[in-house]
């Protein structure tokens, strides 16, 4: 008699990357004559060179849109199950973004919605996809990251307007089998309201952030997030090829990577040239890394990222063998295309 085949817990396995940006790329120097400073300050505060900005014509659906749309093509389908967005900028106070971009993309009958947990909101769009997935409620579901920041933004703020940047990125996530490439590991995920001064923007008011405060904050809680989702993964530090941290700041990459103990060769950025894109940070980065093959399939990756709330996350997963529809030199990962 045959034996029933063992149960394997279902996961949610990434199967497709895309990411947008904007066409506007604004240098340290268009910005120093405004702001009375120049190109080292910026740089050696922040690590950026340059950013891209959502003219007043383009919406956070817009560059959501586009990402999905990568995404998709990188699956090799046009259809997913659910949508999830994560935005701390959404195009307007009522009704939620993600419905718009679902229909968009003629996905007018899946349930589709935003999380905002700024910074650290994909990796807590990513948790709820997965839950939809080990639910079943889906089976697959499109994740999608996309801010604007620049709209919130003091123009005159020095503080502020160097760092930040627009832009999308987005994942498919498929229910597949625990432990093959693409499944995410288990997500750790926690806030802390009690400081949620320290980076804030109150209806019709600018973004204002603590930046000392802010470094103390994020560089530990990553730490601790990262190196438990090491452990709950089973993995060891050195286990991994590559840490995907949230762009923030590069010298909050570098101080968290050292106190991990991951080399530079394994430590992934992009902030140099698109700044800090909040929820779009880290899955811009996967499809940029991706497309210029500085992730390949087989390559441990350790996923972290902080922000406003406070909020902190991170998780793991061992890159699959993807096909990006943007090769590295594609201007789709340099500019928005509307679909």
């Amino acid at each position: 008699m045959r034996r029933p085949e063992p149960h394997r817990p279902s996961s949610a396995v990434v199967c497709g990357i895309g990411a947008a940006l904007p066409p506007q790329a604004v240098s340290n120097a268009d910005l120093a004559a405004e702001l009375g400073t120049d190109d080292t300050w910026i740089r050696t505060r922040t690590g950026i060179t340059h950013r891209h900005i959502a003219g007043t014509d383009a919406t956070t659906e817009d560059l959501a849109a586009r990402a999905a749309v990568h995404a998709l093509e990188s699956a090799g389908t046009r259809q997913a199950g659910a949508l999830v967005l994560a935005t701390a900028t959404p195009d307007h106070q009522l009704p939620a973004t993600a419905p718009a971009v679902a229909a968009r993309l003629g996905l007018t009958a899946i349930p589709a919605f935003d999380v905002a947990a700024a910074c650290t909101g994909f990796l807590y769009a990513l948790a709820t996809a997965a839950g939809f997935i080990a639910g079943g409620t889906a089976d697959t579901v499109l994740v999608i990251g996309a801010d604007r920041i620049s709209h919130l933004l003091d123009p005159g703020d020095r503080t502020t307007r160097p760092i930040f940047g627009d832009g999308a990125g987005a994942v498919l996530l498929r229910r597949g089998s625990t432990g093959e490439p693409g499944a995410l590991g288990p997500l750790v995920l926690g806030s802390d309201g009690t400081h949620h001064d320290l980076l804030k923007a109150p209806h019709g008011g600018h973004l204002r952030m603590d930046g000392p405060a802010l470094f103390r904050h994020a560089v530990d809680r990553m730490r601790s997030a990262s190196q438990n989702a090491v452990q709950a993964a089973g993995w060891r530090t050195d286990d991994i090829d590559r840490l995907v941290p949230h762009q923030a700041n590069a010298r909050i990459t570098s101080a968290v990577a050292d106190r991990l103990g991951i080399p530079p060769e394994g430590r992934l950025q992009n902030i140099q040239h698109v700044g800090n894109t909040s929820a779009a940070s880290i899955p811009l980065l996967l499809a940029q890394a991706c497309a210029d093959r500085r992730i390949t399939a087989g390559h441990r990756l350790l996923l972290t990222a902080f922000g406003a709330g406070l909020t902190w996350g991170a998780t793991t997963l061992t890159w699959p063998d993807l096909t990006t529809s943007q090769p590295p030199n594609s201007p789709a990962l340099r500019t928005l295309e509307t679909p």
